[in-house]
């Protein structure tokens, strides 16, 4: 199947490594190039503006979905290709998916790893099969990964991990694997 959208979580905040927004950019330039349309959470704040305007820089397409309460909270970005504002969370979770061949998932906080979760646990449960790729930028998810790992070893999760998530280091590695 050939990938024409993936969905990106990321932050709304840079954190403290640079490696995080460079990478973010960079991420959103390659989609461009690549004529992969992003679908993400529709803020100009932190990664999530890094990456728009990273392949806005490019002239890709965007589609932003975000919910009311957040529009000022995430600074709802003015230059996107489309954007769909929802009435809550859910809403915006469900329809990211839906619009998605992939998901790549960015360095983040709290509702970056609910959306990891969020759609790996749909993903076990065969309500989507799509691949989800994390970028594991300056080493972020090194601890993540290895309790996810753990998960496997004590015998709660049905598969192993790599079967479920492919782990790279590189905005360039996620478009060497991906299927």
């Amino acid at each position: 199947m050939k990938i024409e959208s993936v969905v990106v979580f990321c932050g709304s905040k840079t954190g403290n490594n640079p490696v995080f927004s460079e990478h973010a950019t960079e991420l959103g330039k390659l989609l461009a190039i690549l004529g992969i349309k992003l679908v993400y959470g529709g803020g100009n704040k932190g990664l999530m503006g890094n990456l728009a305007d990273g392949i806005l820089a490019q002239q890709g397409k965007v589609i932003g979905v975000i919910p009311k309460l957040l529009i000022e909270w995430e600074q709802q970005h003015k230059g996107l290709t489309e954007i769909a504002i929802v009435p809550d969370m859910h809403t915006r979770k469900k329809m990211m998916y839906e619009l998605c061949d992939a998901a790549i998932v960015l360095p983040g906080g709290f509702g970056t790893l609910d959306e990891l979760f969020e759609i790996l646990t749909w993903n076990q449960l065969k309500i989507h099969s799509k691949k989800i790729y994390i970028l594991n930028s300056g080493g972020f998810y090194n601890h993540l990964i290895q309790h996810l790992k753990q998960m496997h070893y004590e015998g709660f999760l049905y598969e192993p991990l790599e079967d479920r998530i492919v782990v790279c280091d590189t905005p360039a590695e996620i478009f060497n694997k991906l299927d």
